[in-house]
């Protein structure tokens, strides 16, 4: 039976953003287990700096600060090569991304899908996730999945700090321009702070 982090694997070859080396190094994970698990423990050892921030196990530190506990490997892969080729601009990210190579790009995501993620302690309002339900069901399951899992193209949602949740949509619905390439602002833009709130509500308590 084929592996979920295999099947993901699988899915790199039409990524055209994803460079030669990227896709020598994930076919040689997809062919061999011994080698997954090489980059696992490799991705380990990488995670230092990542971890001040993100946790060691992949579970944010901060609240505003994104889990990457349960990510698709091959978006978190995609994500430092944004910010490595200023895609996208953070003061911490884009830096360090820059410092990485391909291979520790690739352990580093390989270890991090792996993690498992955290359910929050906070109490949220019944109603509000209610409505926050209704809302990502109108509005992004198409390509953050049914159950807000996510994909290679797009992130996953659940379990993420309702801080994190709030801050992101709140930047693209207002046009940062450091975001400006993504394909979440005209989408974003079509809420209200209100649906923002119930989002972030309904997320943050959405574990798989």
């Amino acid at each position: 039976m084929r592996s979920p982090l295999l099947a993901l694997l699988l899915c790199v070859a039409p990524l055209v953003s994803a460079n030669e080396a990227a896709l020598a190094r994930f076919q040689q994970l997809m062919n061999d287990p011994i080698l997954r698990q090489q980059a696992y423990d490799s991705g380990f050892e990488r995670v230092r700096f990542c971890g001040y921030c993100h946790g060691e196990d992949g579970n944010s530190k901060r609240d505003y600060i994104p889990n990457l506990a349960g990510q698709n490997p091959i978006y978190l892969f995609k994500a430092f090569d944004t910010f490595a080729n200023g895609q996208r601009n953070d003061f911490v990210m884009s830096k360090l991304a820059k410092q990485l190579t391909v291979d520790e790009q690739v352990d580093i995501a390989v270890y991090f899908s792996q993690q498992q993620v955290k359910p929050s302690a906070s109490s949220v309002d019944a109603q509000l996730r209610m409505q926050g339900e209704r809302v990502f069901q109108g509005t992004c399951i198409a390509c953050h999945g049914m159950r807000a899992e996510g994909k290679e193209d797009a992130p996953r949602l659940a379990g993420q700090p309702g801080e994190y949740v709030r801050r992101a949509l709140t930047s693209f619905h207002d046009g940062d321009p450091r975001r400006a390439s993504s394909v979440m602002m005209p989408i974003a833009k079509q809420l209200t702070p209100a649906d923002i709130e119930a989002l972030a509500a309904y997320l943050e308590k959405l574990v798989l």
